[in-house]
């Protein structure tokens, strides 16, 4: 025993196994967890991901504006045609683009906003025309179903784009309520007949699909501004006179609207002929756009709701409530008046609210360009939240919106305006 203790004493100790230096490939459980996938891999793969997706969003969009830029300046130039040479709607053209130079600090804004915000999901196909598109304007970081409008742009029959309804479709979403711009063809794409048809389809895409964006299909609104209100009130009739007779509701049904906002419109065409013709929309260009002079009767909302045979159709309107200003040279304010005595002689509901000294622009541009309070869009708030106090509240504590172009700049512009 002794032998071996001095044996194992004079042999030299084992060396303990060492352990080798981490080299600068290996990693600690929590530096190599950055590799494993889940984490910074997919973190930066989907980055890149998304980076792919914005970009082909980009291109698309650029393409998209490409086309339609293509296809407007062709029918413009089409449309220069019917004009002829007449300095009527050269004086009135000239006006327009200084006009538009003049509000174009706030027009560069909102044309940011509209290819820029997310809440914007831009050129949604409803139909299968080239102008079957719509811009949907979905409120930030909502819960729950919203109510929503369906907008239908203005432009003379002419020049009308869903990208007109930006400001309207931003001021709207920031109070809670999902917009959805319609696009239609226009004259000399088509005539009344197919922008009725076009507008149709789209508030039966609204009602059918809008659940899948986040609006409510029970708390549906109808709005229309200018041509866009007269195009919207002869869909909206045209629909109750077809329901009435044959009691179609397959795509759509008026009764699916809650209410119809009329800004600024034309309802009765026959009273409106000459005063176009005056003001450089000549008579034989709006004669064609309405197709033909025996046509302008079945195109005029007030004239089908005063006839007696489709008397029982009234009942089937929404509530119908209209918005005129008094100082309006492109359509007298008076058509809003006379379609109102007539709704009420016919026992619908219906109400009007006048703005003193406002032209055909201020209420849908100069007012909310201004920024501060805007009377028409308190009131079509409150109508579409009067039956919820939560969402007119939250509606109430939105800031009031900021000014967007310099009031000297917004005066000039109503001086010079060609509406």
């Amino acid at each position: 025993m002794e032998a071996e203790l001095r044996a194992r004493a004079a042999s030299p100790p084992a060396k303990e196994k060492e352990t080798p230096p981490p080299s600068p490939a290996a990693a600690s459980p929590a530096e190599d967890a950055s590799l494993l996938p889940g984490d910074g891999v997919v973190r930066r793969r989907a980055m890149r991901e998304r980076l792919a997706q914005r970009t082909v969003s980009f291109r698309r969009d650029v393409g998209h504006a490409a086309a339609e830029t293509f296809l407007l300046t062709r029918l413009a130039f089409t449309l220069l045609r019917y004009l002829g040479i007449g300095y009527k709607w050269i004086r009135q053209f000239l006006a327009l683009c200084y006009y538009a130079l003049l509000l174009m600090p706030g027009f560069i804004q909102v044309l940011y906003y509209y290819f820029f915000s997310n809440q914007v999901h831009r050129s949604v196909v409803y139909g299968e025309q080239p102008r079957n598109r719509l811009d949907f304007y979905i409120p930030a970081g909502s819960t729950g179903l919203k109510p929503v409008v369906v907008f239908v742009t203005g432009g003379a029959w002419t020049i009308g784009y869903k990208g007109w309804g930006a400001l309207l479709g931003r001021r709207l979403a920031e109070r809670g309520i999902l917009v959805a711009c319609l696009d239609y063809r226009n004259f000399p794409q088509g005539t009344i007949g197919d922008m009725v048809e076009d507008v149709s389809q789209g508030i039966s895409f609204v009602c059918n699909n809008i659940a899948r964006y986040g609006g409510d299909p029970e708390r549906i609104y109808l709005v229309g501004q200018s041509a866009g209100a007269h195009i919207a009130a002869c869909t909206l009739v045209k629909r109750a006179i077809k329901e009435c007779g044959e009691g179609d509701t397959s795509n759509w049904s008026v009764g699916q609207l809650k209410a119809f906002f009329g800004i600024s419109g034309g309802y009765n065409l026959l009273n409106l002929v000459d005063h176009f013709h005056r003001r450089g929309l000549y008579r034989s260009l709006f004669l064609s756009i309405m197709e033909g002079e025996e046509s302008l009767r079945k195109f005029s909302p007030q004239v089908l709701v005063k006839d007696v045979a489709v008397r029982s159709v009234v009942s089937l309107l929404p509530h119908i409530i209209l918005f005129h200003g008094t100082s309006d040279c492109s359509i007298p304010h008076a058509e809003s008046e006379v379609f109102l005595d007539t709704l009420q002689q016919r026992g619908a509901k219906v109400d009007l609210f006048l703005y003193q000294g406002k032209t055909h622009t201020d209420l849908f541009l100069q007012d909310p360009l201004r920024g501060g309070r805007d009377k028409m869009l308190e009131e079509i708030v409150a109508m579409i939240h009067k039956d919820d106090p939560k969402e007119s509240t939250q509606a109430l504590a939105v800031p009031v919106a900021r000014r967007l172009v310099p009031e000297f700049m917004l005066k000039l512009a109503g001086r010079v305006s060609p509406f």
